[in-house]
């Protein structure tokens, strides 16, 4: 699945891949469930190549699933190759089994969360990895500019 994409580096910080797109079928009413995964890892050694953590995403989206589990396998596939020093998989969720039978709720979605190692056991770490997702973006002047003349400005 990683095909050798694991890079030997002297960096300790948090990765984050966000906004992954997915799409599974629910293994219990089989029908559709599709959302956004974000997925965040604190290397002690290697690092996977980046466009791998989607294919991971892809690889277990793809079987019969529910989203818990789906969560922790792909937690558990980059601890067990890489080792890292802690692991963090958040993945929202709409469910076409809550809005189109049973419950009929539209606008509804399911959060699901896996936190291995560092961010299970250092609540800081934690929170900045809940932080950084929420972002539009990390990256500085690719942010939405809001423009100051809609804001309503007297001249004097």
């Amino acid at each position: 699945m990683l095909n050798n994409a694991l890079f030997t580096v002297d960096y300790s910080e948090m990765v984050i891949v966000k906004d992954i797109d997915f799409y599974s079928l629910c293994e219990h009413h089989l029908l559709p469930f599709f959302g956004k995964c974000h997925v965040a890892y604190i290397p002690s050694t290697k690092v996977i190549g980046l466009s791998k953590i989607p294919r991971v995403v892809d690889v277990f989206a793809r079987r019969l699933q529910v989203q818990e589990r789906l969560t922790n396998q792909i937690a558990d596939t980059i601890r067990d190759k890489i080792a890292p020093l802690g692991v963090a998989v958040v993945m929202e969720a709409t469910h076409l089994c809550m809005s189109m039978r049973g419950v009929e709720k539209q606008n509804s979605f399911c959060v699901t969360s896996a936190m291995q190692g560092a961010f299970r056991d250092n609540s800081r770490t934690r929170m900045e990895f809940l932080e950084l997702i929420k972002l539009r973006t990390a990256i500085p002047g690719l942010r939405e500019s809001t423009s100051a003349g809609l804001a309503c400005v007297a001249d004097d």
